[in-house]
């Protein structure tokens, strides 16, 4: 297990050698992708029979393309490949030296998948949430040793993005903190330290901002969402704009988001827009359905 080593009485981070990873939808398998081309053990888990190794399907499409693209050797995308390994259950997925949970952003769900890994992992395991907008502590509730929980919010894409947000909960140790900032580290990620865990952290309550506003002046009909989208690239320098981010993402996702800061904040700035409401009661969630403030459906790689 990874632990605090002293060198001449100065604390040394540990690397981790093993990483258990807690979902294989596109955050997890997004993180074993970067985790196994950092040189760490993956083991992936996922309850949806089939889903790990179609996560890890997906990751040997990328990594064939960043092959095509010289980003790295094919003994490399190899190696990584081989680095990840698809587990049957939670426990066995927890015997490493962190484990990152990247499952629905629903509460209960979550304090169930960390009351079981609380139980299964060891005692010095780091435990991390993969979430946007959903409270530490209150994720961590269930679970004993909630010292050792901690959020570590990865962005999407995972292997595209350099950021990742890490949210101390109510309980979280210091040592658990810097463990996480190490472990992002490691992954190749910029950090920035979120010392509370309140609505929606930094990024989610920004995001979400944005994104409801955009959708505002689309339901408004002041303009369009290409338009809105080409205005925050060529104007704020985003790489992709708010509406071309919830196709990515989930357009669903920007709704649970959105109504967790709300619910959590009372502020009726975080009030969802109606056609978000709209859009999810529909199916029109994104790329993962083909539509939703975009047309993917004659894609061919939809």
């Amino acid at each position: 297990m990874a632990m605090e080593l002293e060198d001449q009485g100065a604390p040394v981070r540990a690397a981790v050698q093993e990483l258990g990873i807690i979902g294989a939808g596109l955050m997890g398998s997004g993180i074993a992708q970067v985790a196994a081309v950092a040189g760490i053990t993956v083991r992936l888990f996922d309850t949806q029979a089939g889903a790990a190794d179609r996560g890890i399907a997906g990751i040997s499409k990328q990594l064939d393309k960043r092959v095509a693209r010289e980003k790295m050797t094919r003994a490399e995308a190899d190696a990584a490949i081989e680095r990840i390994h698809p587990v049957g259950t939670l426990a066995e997925a927890a015997t490493g030296d962190a484990v990152v949970e990247a499952v629905i952003e629903l509460i209960d769900i979550k304090q169930q998948v960390f009351a079981e890994l609380a139980e299964a992992a060891g005692p010095h395991t780091l435990l991390a949430t993969n979430t946007s907008a959903l409270p530490i502590t209150d994720i961590a509730a269930t679970a004993t040793g909630p010292e050792r929980i901690v959020g570590m919010h990865f962005f999407s894409p995972v292997p595209a993005m350099g950021l990742v947000e890490v949210v101390r909960g109510y309980r979280t140790s210091d040592a658990t903190v810097d463990r996480a900032l190490g472990l992002a580290s490691q992954l190749g990620k910029e950090s920035i330290l979120v010392s509370r865990d309140d609505a929606g952290f930094v990024t989610s309550r920004l995001m979400t901002v944005i994104v409801q506003e955009a959708t505002r002046l689309v339901e408004e009909g002041l303009s369009t969402p290409k338009e809105i989208d080409r205005a925050c690239q060529l104007a704020f320098g985003h790489k992709m704009g708010p509406f071309a981010t919830m196709d990515l993402t989930g357009v669903d996702v920007s709704l649970r988001a959105g109504n967790s800061i709300f619910e959590q904040s009372n502020d009726p700035r975080f009030a969802p827009p109606q056609l978000l409401k709209r859009m999810v009661a529909a199916g029109d969630l994104g790329r993962k359905t083909g539509k939703g403030f975009y047309d993917y459906r004659n894609e061919a790689n939809a």
